[in-house]
């Protein structure tokens, strides 16, 4: 019989668990929290410092009485949920519904779910962190004060079902002053002058740079056809070469940011997506013989903090596989971003040596490759760093002067197996160059002249916007995820080509709140308040003072808005298509996946339509127009205008081209920093010619004036 019951969150985490503790235990899962404030009123009592009147949440009730049942026939009871401010709060939750001394040993916590970490952590039980709890108490509080009390003014003032939220609401603001940014943007013309040598079946270029040892910037035609009169008659020479050696170190093991944006980079997941498969690898998957075993360390953490038996582990499966080249002298250690909380180390595989290759055959998909990524960066991350022998060549035709740079690797280090992604294409600057020396003569080149114009910022995608999310300090660890999907979900954005765009539903709560809520939409103030919130799980903060002092500035805001905010009228754009339900004209309305088509009548009239963009390619199969449409899951594809009758579909986007080889329609497939065009047909395996993203070499000559996002 059991001596003790553990309770987690989850079936797959209680499973993986009691594998390691053996018979004397019972695990249990609470699937998650167990009370929460009630969806139908405020739940908090201001006049009474704050106090929340929490609920069972609704569905909970046979779990919490298995719980009880189970409660009452051991002799202790543990409480493992995960380590974390959320966790903490879930297992005082807990603790007070099942009569547990929360200042006894009832606490267990480990950062990842290994035997020796479970072990480890029941050898050392604690009671539950109050400061944590109050911590994460505040948080729920604090947003619900926002959402409760600033939500029910945008359904008087501008339409029904709107929210504000303390976080969400500062995200939406980056979309949209983003937006406002490109609209106002004035694109600002400069030229680019290109001398192009080919020297023993080998072509190099180098760049105007300027006149004699001044720098000069190309603003118009008239200054390139200047320096190209200047360049009539002139000889080319090597001027100066300057050789250097560059070292170039790994990336940080990762953390919840890094882990989203780069999962975004390579593997194409959306930010929630990523946290959904990263919880399965930490609860733990069915590896055959070994049952159920934990992949990674938590999931939810700022730090890139390692534990040195990690890192001895990478280090010598670096030297096994590599050799000690590739290991360096010392242990790599990262330091954490400023303001980060260290309670948890960095994301990493929970046994180096369980090489992906070793458990793919038991992950799906999804999981193999997020696995691959998180076990390739933290290796990565423990080797030497890569040697580049770098050197930048000066070559004069008189007095203009022209500079190639080059690179290539000496010692590859890390770069042997993970270089880490980027969010934009740059222009390839640095390739390997000839042996050229200082006075040598060069044969004369061809000049390659272009203009180009400056770019607005490009529009967030989800990467970026957790990006600087994180740099601002705007939302912690678990709330990058849900705060985009909230955004979404509202319809204040949208994501056109992996970006996001404002509705003007969104634009329109944002100027609502930069008027009337100035601090709540603040990114600075939030921030701040981020910071308030982790002095109070740390003990230094007192979370009812906190709020005290918050809501008494929020009050007033609360009491002019209500007065003085004006009724938005938000102008619906009608269509030609006619609701054959009920025979009105529908209005375009913005949702999740973009624009769709919706009758005016609602809530009488519920019919919804999707809008279907042609793309003025004809369907291979009968003629009809191809046109866009989307996923239950939002991805884009291509279908015939005329389906259910005609069922032609593509995932990629036709170019209107027929293939040269068997007839069949070419197709656009894009990846990070250009397009392959290629047969739709599988069994052909024709390719053309790859393109830049951006439409061909002048589109490539970007300087934004702005830092790309």
């Amino acid at each position: 019989m059991s001596e003790s019951i553990v309770i987690v969150e989850s079936p797959a985490k209680a499973k993986t668990i009691g594998k390691y503790l053996g018979k004397k235990y019972m695990v249990k899962a609470s699937m998650g929290h167990i009370r929460d404030l009630p969806k139908s009123q405020l739940g908090v009592d201001i006049a009474h410092n704050f106090t929340p009147h929490y609920i069972t949440i609704r569905g909970k009730g046979d779990v919490l009485k298995s719980l009880r049942e189970a409660s009452r026939k051991v002799q202790r009871v543990y409480l493992a949920a995960d380590p974390d401010r959320e966790g903490e709060a879930i297992a005082w939750h807990l603790a007070n519904y099942l009569d547990v001394n929360p200042d006894g040993p009832c606490r267990v916590v480990f950062h990842e779910i290994t035997k020796q970490a479970v072990q480890e952590a029941f050898a050392h039980p604690r009671p539950i962190d109050r400061d944590l709890v109050n911590a994460q108490q505040a948080r729920r509080i604090l947003d619900r004060l926002v959402g409760y009390k600033i939500s029910p003014l945008l359904w008087k003032k501008v339409r029904k079902g709107l929210s504000a939220g303390r976080v969400q609401s500062v995200a939406l603001r980056l979309v949209c002053d983003r937006e406002r940014e490109i609209r106002e943007f004035k694109p600002e013309e400069y030229w680019t002058l290109t001398a192009c040598f080919e020297m023993d079946g080998r072509t190099f270029e180098a760049k105007f740079v300027g006149i004699g040892e001044e720098k000069v910037d190309l603003t118009s035609e008239e200054q390139v056809q200047g320096i190209l009169s200047r360049l009539r008659g002139r000889s080319f020479a090597v001027a100066d070469v300057r050789k250097s050696e560059r070292r170039r170190n790994p990336a940080a093991p990762f953390t919840t940011s890094s882990l989203q944006q780069e999962a975004a980079r390579k593997l194409n997941f959306r930010a929630q997506k990523t946290m959904s498969v990263a919880q399965q690898l930490y609860e733990g998957l069915e590896l055959g013989k070994e049952g159920s075993v934990g992949l990674i360390t938590y999931m939810r953490t700022d730090s890139t903090r390692v534990s040195p038996v990690a890192q001895e582990q990478a280090r010598s499966y670096v030297e096994r596989q590599y050799g000690g080249d590739y290991v360096p002298n010392r242990a790599k250690q990262y330091q954490s971003r400023s303001g980060a909380q260290d309670a948890h180390e960095a994301i990493r595989p929970t046994e180096v040596a369980r090489h992906p290759d070793t458990v793919k055959d038991y992950l799906n998909r999804d999981q193999y490759r997020l696995y691959k990524l998180i076990w390739e960066r933290f290796v990565a991350s423990q080797m030497a760093p890569a040697v580049l022998d770098t050197m930048a060549v000066d070559i004069r035709a008189g007095d203009v002067l022209f500079r190639a740079t080059g690179s290539k690797i000496k010692f590859p280090g890390f770069m042997t197996l993970y270089v880490e992604g980027e969010d934009d294409a740059k222009e390839e600057e640095n390739r390997d160059l000839p042996d050229l020396r200082q006075g040598q003569s060069l044969p004369d080149p061809a000049l390659e002249p272009k203009q180009h114009f400056t770019q607005p910022p490009p529009r967030y995608t989800e990467a970026r916007l957790v990006k600087t999310m994180e740099e601002l300090g705007i939302g912690r660890p678990s709330t990058y995820a849900p705060t985009l999907e909230t955004i979404q979900k509202r319809g204040y954005v949208v994501l056109q080509d992996r970006r996001f765009v404002p509705t003007e539903l969104g634009e329109v709560v944002v100027d609502l709140l930069k008027e009337f809520f100035p601090e709540i939409i603040d990114v600075e103030f939030t921030a701040q308040m981020e910071e308030r919130l982790d002095g109070v799980g740390e003990g230094r903060v007192n979370w009812v003072e906190m709020l005290e002092e918050f809501y008494q500035e929020f009050q007033k805001q609360l009491d002019l808005a209500d007065k003085a905010m004006k009724q938005v009228h938000l102008e619906e754009e009608e269509s030609d298509e006619i609701c054959e339900k009920c025979g009105r004209k529908m209005v375009y309305k913005h949702g999740r996946f973009g624009k769709f088509l919706a009758c005016p009548g609602f809530p009488e009239c519920r019919n919804t339509k999707p809008v279907l963009k042609s793309i003025g390619v004809p369907c291979p199969k009968c003629g009809g127009d191809l046109v866009e449409r989307r996923a239950k899951r939002g991805r884009l594809f291509y279908g015939c205008k005329n389906y259910p009758h005609c069922e032609f579909v593509l995932w990629d986007r036709p170019t209107g081209e027929t293939c040269p080889s068997c007839g069949s329609l070419l197709v656009s497939r894009r990846s990070k920093d250009k397009e392959t065009i290629q047969c739709s047909n599988g069994q052909c395996g024709f390719k053309g010619k790859p393109r830049d993203k951006n439409g061909g070499a002048e589109a490539l000559g970007h300087r934004s004036v702005v830092e790309s996002m």
